[in-house]
C-alpha cells in the first residue's frame, strides 16, 4: 500500500507546496508578525517536515522536535477565526498551486480545515 506522502509526491511536492504557502504569509499583516524569525526559512522547515512525517513520510519532524504537540506550540499565539481564516486563505492559495487528483486534494483540504480550526484559541475581539 502506498502511502499519502508517495501519493501526493514525496518531498518535492510537499517542498513546493510549502514556499507556495509561506509566500502568501510572507506579506500577510495579520499572519506575519505570528512568525518570530526574520527569515522564514525555520519556520518553513518546521511545517514541512511536519506534513512529510504527519502523511507518512520521514520522521525528521519527531527526530529533531519530539511530539508535534500542535495547540501547545501555537499556545503563545493569539490566534483568532480572522487569522485562522487567513492561514486557510494562504493554504488554498498553495493548494490551487498543486497539480493534485481530486480525491488528494480533498483528502489534504479536509486536514488543514480541521487543523487550522484546532488551532483557535481566542475570539477576534480579544486580539490585540
Amino acid at each position: 500500500m502506498t502511502s499519502y506522502f508517495e501519493q501526493f509526491g514525496a518531498h518535492d511536492f510537499f517542498a513546493k507546496f510549502v514556499d507556495d504557502f509561506y509566500e502568501g504569509v510572507a506579506s500577510d499583516p495579520l499572519l506575519r508578525p505570528m512568525y518570530p524569525e526574520q527569515d522564514l526559512a525555520p519556520a518553513k522547515k518546521r511545517l514541512l517536515m511536519f506534513l512529510e512525517q504527519y502523511w507518512g513520510g520521514p520522521t525528521t519532524y519527531s527526530d529533531e522536535r519530539g511530539h508535534p504537540r500542535l495547540r501547545m506550540r501555537h499556545a503563545p499565539y493569539q490566534v483568532g477565526f480572522a487569522a485562522r481564516d487567513a492561514w486557510l486563505s494562504h493554504m488554498q492559495h498553495a493548494l490551487d498551486q498543486q497539480d493534485l487528483p481530486e480525491d488528494l486534494r480533498s483528502t489534504l483540504w479536509d486536514y488543514l480545515y480541521t487543523a487550522a480550526n484546532a488551532m483557535v484559541n481566542t475570539r477576534d475581539d480579544d486580539v490585540i
